[in-house]
């Protein structure tokens, strides 16, 4: 089966290419970005060694399916689908935090609570919970933007300010956005029988100085979901909660003694593996689009990818 692992295309009046852990961005006329959603699969910021079939179609899918859900109460970059894998949105100068909204203590933050920790980015998480038990309110935990291949940073609102990352005009946007994109995830997540733990997002400014939402949203490398049916009685039993995210992957390598730190072996994932992930993938797609996953032709696909976009831009 062929995957993408990367792109190297040369489109009509391209400027530049920004290759990401998962995502490849062409910078059309300092006008139009080309987004290609690769079957990379990343984790503990360290992309891994084999891709996942359908993954990036998945990822890309997902995320406008969500954007057009979500238009209504907060604008943002897309413009088009010329491709499975590709996203055409407007060029935007990115913010370099990644809001981080969760409604659950899960993943990163039940892990710091685990160590004893109570404020996490700045903001106060109250005592007597247990992982997976849900936050009073949902809590905002900003991360900051890294690099390739470094790991994002936790970091708080009193320091994004404070370190002018982000003016408090433009934060206070983004807070609420954040809010209300959550908000209505979580509605979504609800008709489809599954709770969306916890999210991030991603904003960027347009040329006419607008705060636009970008990149993906509410797919399973950005956000967590478990099933709803028999959350509570798990919680109460002190069970693993049934999810549908990518923490699965991360599990699997921390089992595997691999959390993305220094001198650490990547664990090498064998076909049978490979498939099970996909099929992960698919399950999450079925499950929050409520709609049947209709694979993608794999065969000369960068010929694919590459003759659509040129179509489009050509168009």
């Amino acid at each position: 089966m062929n995957t993408i692992n990367e792109t190297n295309f040369k489109f009509p009046n391209q400027k530049s290419v920004y290759k990401g852990k998962v995502r490849e961005v062409y910078n059309i006329n300092d006008d139009l970005l080309v987004m290609i959603a690769t079957d990379r699969l990343s984790a503990f910021d360290v992309v891994l060694p084999r891709q996942i079939p359908f993954k990036g179609q998945i990822l890309n899918q997902i995320a406008t399916k969500m954007m057009n859900d979500t238009a209504d109460i907060v604008p943002n970059w897309l413009i088009a689908n010329p491709d499975e894998n590709v996203a055409v949105g407007q060029l935007c100068e990115p913010f370099k935090v990644e809001m981080v909204i969760r409604g659950y203590v899960s993943g990163h933050a039940a892990r710091e609570y685990k160590l004893g920790k109570r404020v996490l980015c700045g903001v106060e998480m109250p005592e007597g919970l247990k992982e997976n038990d849900k936050f009073p309110n949902p809590i905002i935990t900003p991360s900051t933007k890294a690099a390739n291949g470094e790991h994002d940073e936790d970091i708080s609102r009193e320091a994004i300010l404070s370190q002018g990352i982000v003016s408090k005009e433009d934060y206070l946007i983004l807070e609420d956005y954040t809010r209300k994109l959550f908000q209505r995830g979580t509605e979504i997540a609800a008709q489809r029988g599954l709770i969306l733990v916890d999210t991030k997002y991603e904003f960027g400014k347009t040329k006419e100085g607008k705060i636009v939402l970008i990149d993906e949203i509410h797919t399973p490398d950005s956000s967590r979901y478990f099933y709803a049916d028999g959350y509570q009685e798990r919680q109460d039993k002190g069970e693993h909660q049934k999810q549908l995210s990518k923490e699965f992957v991360r599990q699997w390598l921390i089992e595997n003694g691999f959390q993305g730190k220094e001198n650490q072996q990547i664990p090498t994932m064998n076909d049978e593996k490979i498939i099970e992930i996909s099929n992960r993938y698919i399950e999450l797609y079925e499950q929050i689009t409520g709609e049947t996953f209709v694979k993608a032709s794999t065969e000369n696909v960068l010929e694919r990818i590459e003759k659509n976009v040129i179509n489009f831009l050509n168009g």
